[in-house]
């Protein structure tokens, strides 16, 4: 990739989203010092790293996922410039372990941090043509001020994580 965007993601993401920073090896024990229970969450598709012995239930039922106090998924790309990051749609309910949750972990690649939306959408443009053409952008919690006042959290995850592993 040649660029490291990794400051500018972690300094975008600040007051929104917590950034994590952490090895594949270290990955267990950063997500237990973060996860909520119960936890919830999807396989996630990076080599030798995965929700294996970690107090996350993989492939939860509908039931898991509404009680969940934290839902775990993978990040298809990170965008540096809006400390955003991507949530392709899966045949795997990544979008509802994301979204119900009050904790949102998402796990991305730091070789997958791009720098901005130009950047993102070339990389997205193969998906796309392949028919994988929904994708959430997820910036934080949710906000609205509709009423009056700054409100966080209205809808989805009211806390969001973001874990990056640093060796992919």
């Amino acid at each position: 990739m040649g660029t490291d965007y990794l400051s500018a993601f972690e300094s975008s993401a600040m007051g929104t989203t917590t950034v994590h920073v952490t090895s594949s090896g270290s990955f267990p024990g950063t997500l237990a010092e973060i996860v909520d229970e119960p936890a919830v969450g999807t396989p996630l598709p990076f080599e030798e790293v995965s929700l294996d012995d970690t107090p996350v239930a993989v492939d939860p039922s509908p039931t898991a996922v509404r009680d969940a106090a934290t839902g775990v998924t993978p990040a298809g790309l990170g965008i540096a410039d809006y400390g955003t990051v991507t949530l392709p749609s899966r045949e795997t309910p990544d979008e509802v372990v994301a979204l119900y949750p009050v904790r949102h972990v998402a796990v991305v690649a730091k070789s997958d941090i791009v720098g901005d939306m130009p950047a993102a959408y070339e990389r997205l443009s193969e998906e796309f043509a392949g028919g994988l053409d929904t994708q959430i952008l997820a910036t934080g919690p949710s906000t609205t001020a509709d009423m009056g006042a700054l409100v966080e959290g209205v809808h989805g995850p009211q806390e969001t994580d973001v874990i990056v592993l640093e060796d992919r």
